[in-house]
């Protein structure tokens, strides 16, 4: 009983520490971001050709909103812009969920915006290789709401929860840690690569390479039959039958970007039978 009155303490102690330093943390963040931002703003003018003029210092508009101004005129490849947030998000200086937008400095209008989460199937970007001419441009950039400034709610609110769970719920947690193990044992081999589809991800002399959900379920319908041809309708069914409208690119799209995940390993392709489905081929 005194155990458990003790553990209970020291869960209520380590998340009071927690929501202390909540303010600390959004403070931190903020000037993070802004730093982060000004590397975008300084590799925009490098991608240009542009050494000498500077970034305007970064302004934080308001609460997850950030603004990106520039000494002097400048033509804007979207495409690049994508490429440098997607760069500094892979090294952790922007989260996985940000939308940017490529304001004209005059009428204030939209010359081009993308939007970025976590799942790669609910990011937006539009088409990106139409350069804007060469005008003066602000880049804004939004971030979600930071859930670390809630964390004094939730000290608040999850107490009598946690209390709940700690007292009422008495089977000891071995059978479940014992059936979460499991998880990480399901691993395939694809010529070079390591496939772990539990995890969405493939492995290449150590390099991890990041799949998305669907990537994952068509690759896992594929390897299941290597060097057979699997139809369309088949491979459209078993991945999008229960999420809803299938649309009849998405298949080709996604097919097209396992193939460039794929191409690290010569003796391995994804073939196309024009009407008919694809066959992965493993030489």
């Amino acid at each position: 009983m005194y155990q458990r009155i003790g553990a209970l303490l020291l869960i209520v102690c380590v998340v009071g520490f927690l929501s202390l330093g909540a303010t600390w943390r959004e403070n931190e963040s903020s000037e993070e971001r802004k730093v982060a931002l000004r590397m975008l703003g300084h590799q925009l003018l490098l991608n240009q050709g542009d050494s000498s003029s500077i970034v305007l210092p970064v302004k934080e508009v308001q609460e997850g909103e950030f603004e990106i101004s520039f000494e002097k005129k400048l033509t804007i490849k979207p495409y690049s812009v994508v490429q440098i947030a997607s760069q500094l998000e892979k090294s952790n200086f922007l989260p996985s969920e940000y939308l940017i937008e490529i304001v004209e400095c005059q009428n204030h209008e939209i010359a081009y915006s993308f939007q970025i989460k976590p799942s790669e199937e609910e990011s937006l970007i539009p088409c990106c290789g139409r350069d804007l001419p060469k005008a003066c441009y602000q880049v804004k950039v939004y971030f979600p709401e930071n859930l670390n400034t809630n964390l004094a709610s939730i000290f608040l609110l999850g107490i009598p929860a946690l209390a709940f769970v700690f007292f009422v719920f008495k089977k000891p947690s071995e059978k479940r840690v014992s059936k979460d193990s499991k998880i990480d044992s399901g691993c395939l081999s694809i010529g070079q690569f390591m496939f772990y589809p539990d995890q969405l991800k493939l492995i290449h002399q150590e390099e991890e390479i990041i799949l998305s959900i669907k990537e994952c379920e068509i690759l896992e319908v594929l390897i299941s039959r290597p060097n057979h041809i699997v139809s369309r309708e088949e491979l459209s069914k078993k991945v999008w039958e229960d999420n809803g409208v299938f649309v009849g690119r998405s298949l080709d799209t996604f097919i097209s970007k396992l193939r460039k995940k794929l191409n690290n390993d010569p003796k391995i392709s994804i073939s196309n039978l024009r009407g008919v489905g694809y066959k992965l081929e493993i030489k």
